[in-house]
């Protein structure tokens, strides 16, 4: 088993290699991924996230190379009742703690997700590179990057938009234009997606797929 943990863990360093010199540490966090290999096939995580975080159904997230800090605060937020998912939420229900951060440590070690590189709407472009401040609406960049790959600092984690499931991703930002997700810090991404249009919200979620 430590053989098999050594080895793990080994792949998984010249997987970060890739991942624009992020340390390893700061994306996995305090879990052990090996276990959390073991821990979302116990758990069946894999059925709509995929072997290695990348969802096998369009309205399930990618997870592969998302912050395990971020994972994780979705994961308790389906525990407490701040976020809702009819699957989620029960998935998530008496879930320790060393559960989460094995689980969350497993999916940020894998590759980061990325996308196909299509979707280069200008409108959507511009929304993401600039916002549009006169509603209210900052850049998307200014919390999850240039390439929608997140930002980490010590107070705070945006996550990894770039790559998701474009599906999802145009899911999400309705939900968080309607309030029926509202679990953002400050409301910022309820007072972001409040003033977006159904035709804007369609364009930024094929562009930042394709990131």
């Amino acid at each position: 088993m430590v053989v098999a943990t050594l080895a793990f863990i080994t792949s998984v360093k010249f997987a970060q290699a890739d991942q624009n010199g992020e340390a390893l540490a700061q994306r996995v966090g305090s879990g052990n991924p090996a276990v959390g290999k073991l821990r979302i096939q116990s758990e069946n995580c894999r059925e709509c996230h995929g072997d290695d975080g990348i969802s096998t159904a369009v309205y399930a997230p990618n997870l592969a190379g998302q912050y395990s800090q971020y994972i994780i605060k979705q994961l308790k937020d389906f525990q407490s009742g701040a976020r809702k998912h009819p699957v989620m939420s029960v998935m998530a229900e008496g879930l320790s703690d060393n559960y989460l951060e094995d689980i969350a440590a497993f999916f940020a070690s894998n590759k980061v997700m990325k996308g196909n590189g299509t979707g280069g709407n200008e409108i959507a472009r511009n929304i993401f590179l600039r916002g549009d401040m006169d509603r209210n609406i900052l850049p998307c960049k200014s919390c999850h990057g240039e390439n929608g790959k997140g930002i980490y600092s010590e107070t705070d984690v945006h996550p990894v938009i770039g790559g998701q499931q474009r599906t999802y991703l145009r899911e999400q930002l309705r939900y968080w234009r309607s309030g029926e997700r509202h679990n953002s810090p400050n409301s910022v991404m309820n007072i972001i997606a409040k003033s977006l249009t159904d035709v804007e919200i369609q364009d930024l979620a094929e562009y930042i797929s394709g990131l």
